[in-house]
């Protein structure tokens, strides 16, 4: 898109139009947004066309992206799929967004959700089940799987997603699609709408790492907004002068490395379990064999404590989601009920507006945290947190990187979980540990099920070590194609 552009190929009101006819094409099969801002897209699109110059450098300039519904965007609805914020115009734009806009992208829409993006399937939208492009009977993952959808369709070429728990991998996984999720800190939370702020990321989505490192690139850094975000900087490229491929990258998408000589990839002996899909442990062993052959040296290794991190995440993020979403109440944003007095108009909104899984995590959050209770569940799982992150340090004192499957199974059934939250949450059985240690990961096409569905892989690695995550995917992406295959959509896609 970016060539086209610069070689006038293309105006960005043409791609533009492009995108918005793919989008009415499809959409109605998928539903993988909840608004779409055609007119300020289009209004967009013709100011990048009169200013575009020769020599502009931005790296997105007129390229139109997707962004999650739990981010803000001023003049966009924020919904983060839910009813009790239904109908909020936040009047400011979150920072990850607001970088890219700087850059020169477009902003096209906003993506559907999980409900405040609890979830691992998109079924726990308040608008809707979003439909996976590769078969429209199964959910695309979750909660980033409007983003996903979007992407693996062809709608557009990047989408931003959260991931607090494997909202980006997993559902990149299920769609056959590249999904980002950097260090915790690496990309400012201003303006996410809070479900765990100790695990919240900001990441994205796209068809290959190289079209990642772009996005990643323009909206990592330091953001006074946020507390909680650090300097860009702040890490080493080259630790102990290992990571000789990775090292290439340094920074820039266009460094991307050409070999995986020299770099060491652990894989743990704990994330290949009984009851795993055999489809996606033969694949991630392949493409694990294929990096090996690519010049990486491939090691066993352990992370002794994953078996505790389904259990940790579910009484830490629950907790944080219980006094993040006190806030809303039915006064201060979205629709109100009525009721005779202020304690009943706060019990009767958040009753009757929240949904069933929102009102779930709450209680075990409340629970976690009450007095009794606080030390025995919230207390000793903070320490097992600790544990865990321990295992990865350990672990990366003798590799770069650590392969695993990205997700137990391929994409299930839409309602095959319905009734049963526990069948649910292992879903995201692979990705918790990383989101609990803030370690980056991203997870990649590396083949099909017999059905036909993708199959991701993840790779994981040590803190602010983005590049040399996004250089091993795309040296394994040049021998291999998994990531050009897209879903048979039967729709025209114009100039794009």
């Amino acid at each position: 898109m970016q060539a086209g552009l610069r070689e006038s190929q293309f105006s960005s009101r043409e791609l533009v139009e492009a995108v918005l006819k793919c989008i009415e094409q499809v959409e109605p099969s998928l539903h993988a947004f909840l608004h779409i801002a055609s007119e300020s897209a289009l209004e967009q699109a013709d100011e990048v066309d009169r200013r575009r110059t020769p020599d502009d450098g931005r790296s997105l300039h007129g390229i139109p992206i997707a962004i999650k519904d739990v981010l803000a965007v001023e003049g966009m609805p924020a919904t983060a799929g839910s009813k009790i914020i239904e109908g909020f115009m936040p009047p400011y734009t979150a920072t990850a967004v607001k970088k890219l806009q700087d850059a020169g992208a477009i902003v096209i829409g906003k993506t559907n959700t999980d409900e405040f993006a609890m979830g691992s399937s998109t079924e726990n939208s308040a608008y809707g089940v979003t439909h996976n492009p590769w078969d429209t009977s199964r959910v695309p993952g979750g909660s980033s799987g409007g983003s996903a959808a979007a992407v693996a369709a062809r709608l557009v070429p990047a989408a931003l997603g959260t991931d607090t728990g494997g909202s980006v991998r997993q559902p990149a996984s299920f769609c056959g699609v590249t999904g980002l999720k950097p260090t915790y800190g690496r990309v400012s939370r201003y303006g996410l709408i809070a479900f765990g702020s100790s695990l919240d990321c900001v990441g994205v989505l796209a068809r290959d790492a190289e079209d990642a490192a772009v996005i990643f690139e323009s909206m990592a850094g330091h953001d006074p907004l946020d507390a909680t975000s650090v300097d860009s900087s702040t890490p080493g490229t080259a630790r102990r002068g290992r990571c000789t491929a990775s090292s290439r990258f340094a920074r820039s998408a266009s460094a991307l490395g050409e070999s995986l000589q020299g770099m060491k990839i652990g894989v743990p002996k704990e994330y290949f379990i009984e009851g795993m899909q055999a489809e996606v442990q033969e694949k991630t062993r392949a493409a694990i064999a294929q990096m090996e052959s690519l010049g990486a040296e491939v090691q066993e290794i352990s992370l002794p404590h994953t078996e505790y991190a389904l259990d940790v995440y579910y009484i830490l993020a629950p907790a944080e989601a219980s006094a993040n979403l006190a806030r809303f109440d039915g006064v201060r944003y979205g629709p109100r009920a009525e009721a005779d007095s202020l304690w009943d108009v706060f019990f009767k909104t958040r009753g009757e507006k929240f949904g069933s899984e929102v009102l779930r995590r709450i209680m075990l959050g409340t629970y976690a945290l009450s007095a009794g209770y606080y030390d025995a569940y919230y207390g000793q799982a903070q320490k097992v947190r600790t544990l865990i992150k321990g295992d990865f340090e350990k672990s990366f004192k003798q590799v770069d990187l650590i392969a695993c499957p990205s997700a137990p199974t391929t994409a299930f059934e839409i309602g095959a979980h319905k009734g049963d939250p526990l069948s649910m949450y292992l879903e995201d059985v692979f990705t918790l540990p990383a989101s609990l240690a803030g370690v980056p990961g991203i997870s990649f096409p590396v083949g099909f099920d017999n059905k036909g569905l993708p199959i991701g892989m993840q790779l994981l690695a040590p803190h602010f070590r983005e590049d040399a995550l996004l250089s091993a995917t795309h040296v394994y992406q040049q021998v291999t194609d998994w990531h050009k295959q897209a879903p048979d959509l039967q729709i025209s896609r114009g100039r794009s």
